[in-house]
């Protein structure tokens, strides 16, 4: 895919891509649920990557 074929952005700069709107839309709703969480009481989860490894 090339980045003539996603839609310009308003306003200055240059157009993001898709994977970069994504990761920004993600971050977003990461720190929505996070503010949630903590906002109805529940314990911070832990990472997936902080808990062991079954072997």
């Amino acid at each position: 895919m090339s980045e003539e074929t996603v839609p310009q952005q308003g306003g200055a700069g240059q157009p993001k891509g898709l994977l970069q709107q994504m990761e920004e839309l993600m971050a977003a709703l990461n720190a929505d649920l996070s503010d949630l969480q903590s906002e109805a009481g529940f314990p911070p989860m832990e990472s997936k990557a902080d808990q062991p490894r079954p072997q």
